[in-house]
């Protein structure tokens, strides 16, 4: 009789995970819904995140990572947008290219923002990059470009270093598989590690 009642009870549980695996798998598959009807798509992918530690002064480095870029001016997307001539554009660009081949898009100054929180650091973040690199991988996989321009963080630590860290284009870029992408995320390896290595010797 007990033999009886365990089994009855083992397949009791056998049914339970069956239905509750069931459920699970149908909402991973119907269940997670953007609004538009499509189904939501979550990926994982490793990134290299580089940090080169420098013991020049914050500013001194600033001033030389600053000065390997260029400046990007809006306009020349504005001028592309009313139709502007595609050889003069692209002449435009390459007019805004500093010595390291990236212009500057941005600052955001997080260190003046931490002082809400009563810290008092330096730390800002630079928004750098290449229009023409960032096509060489956006009209192979418009994906590309939620990581073009790049980000560059410089801030002073606790020991009152210079820090400048940056994740690796490739391994930012290598998630979409495609060689022709990768060849010019591995350029931008390069590119960026010269800009750090000026601007920190």
């Amino acid at each position: 009789m007990k033999n009886q009642q365990r089994w009855i009870l083992l397949v009791c549980m056998a049914l339970l995970a069956g239905v509750a695996l069931g459920g699970i798998l149908a909402y991973g598959r119907f269940g997670a819904q953007r609004p538009g009807g499509d189904s939501m798509n979550d990926t994982r992918f490793m990134v290299d995140h580089v940090r080169q530690v420098s013991d020049k002064p914050f500013d001194e480095v600033a001033a030389a990572f600053e000065q390997q870029l260029g400046r990007f001016d809006p306009e020349v997307y504005r001028s592309l947008a009313a139709n502007g001539d595609v050889n003069e554009t692209k002449a435009w660009i390459e007019a805004m290219v500093g010595p390291s081949g990236f212009m500057l898009f941005a600052t955001n100054n997080h260190g003046a923002l931490l002082r809400l929180a009563g810290q008092k650091r330096k730390a800002v973040q630079y928004v750098v990059g290449n229009p023409l690199f960032a096509l060489q991988m956006t009209q192979h996989d418009i994906r590309a470009s939620l990581y073009a321009p790049l980000r560059v963080l410089l801030y002073e630590n606790e020991e009152g270093k210079t820090c400048l860290e940056y994740d690796q284009p490739s391994s930012l870029f290598g998630q979409f598989g495609d060689e022709r992408i990768t060849a010019t995320a591995t350029m931008l390896d390069r590119k960026l590690a010269g800009l750090v290595a000026v601007a920190t010797r």
